[in-house]
């Protein structure tokens, strides 16, 4: 009996999403139980201090939960330690670690990851278009990356500045790409591996985790954004297109 192109690709891995503060959610995985941590953190601290208006995602401070799409982390250092520490403990020795930074918080908290991890450099998303600011506009982010114990690349190839359009009028309003996510994995994941983000929001980074043939675990303290990352996963599983990045 003849195969069709579409059965006779390789399976992706498994998913699992939940709805939990990210705290809650590595204090629920077991002690090294998985492989790579790639996570971009909803940072409170630019936000508060700059109190920039009215956006879809900083909202109106001073009014109930601010009117915005989803809970920003407490990124106080002693909170940001907390979630190190957890991090730290669930991600298996000789593994990686990536963690998005602003600029807010790389100033404020950056160091704190060499509290807990050996750092090995920071990586620049070039988001290729330019964004708001309100001195020079922001067209970048960082990208600390860092190891528990000792691990090569898989790919020795990247470069440190990572030229990856942002994405425009996405679902999601911190929607990254799914490219970035895939540098990552592909730099540090091997099939079979279990890749983890504890701040998932629209599920990028689970996609970038079943294309490289892994597995994928991640939460959101948003319900909404569980639903749409789910959905999306669901949807990419089924018919091997991504709903929310159509064009790739």
């Amino acid at each position: 009996m003849a195969t069709s192109a579409a059965s006779s690709l390789p399976a992706f891995g498994t998913f699992d999403i939940r709805t939990q503060d990210c705290i809650d959610f590595l204090r629920g995985l077991p002690a090294e139980s998985v492989d790579l941590i790639v996570t971009d953190p909803a940072y409170s601290g630019m936000n508060q201090h700059m109190r920039f208006g009215h956006g879809r995602i900083v909202g109106h401070y001073g009014k109930p939960d601010n009117e915005r799409w989803f809970h920003e982390f407490s990124d106080d250092p002693e909170s940001y330690a907390l979630f190190l520490g957890e991090c730290q403990r669930v991600l298996r020795r000789d593994r990686h670690i990536y963690i998005m930074f602003d600029s807010f918080s790389m100033l404020s908290l950056g160091a704190l990851v060499r509290d807990f991890f050996d750092v090995k450099g920071v990586v620049v998303w070039d988001k290729v278009h330019l964004g708001m600011g309100h001195y020079f506009r922001r067209r970048h982010e960082q990208i600390v990356f860092a190891s528990k114990g000792r691990r090569k690349l898989s790919r020795r190839d990247l470069p440190d500045v990572w030229a990856v359009p942002r994405i425009h009028r996405a679902v999601y309003p911190t929607q990254k790409p799914v490219k970035l996510f895939e540098f990552m994995v592909e730099a540090s994941a091997e099939p079979g591996f279990l890749v983890c983000d504890p701040f998932c929001g629209s599920g990028s980074s689970g996609v970038a985790a079943l294309l490289g043939g892994c597995d994928f675990i991640g939460a959101d303290i948003d319900a909404r954004a569980v639903e749409i990352a789910e959905q999306r996963l669901a949807r990419f599983v089924a018919t091997r297109q991504d709903p929310l990045e159509p064009v790739r």
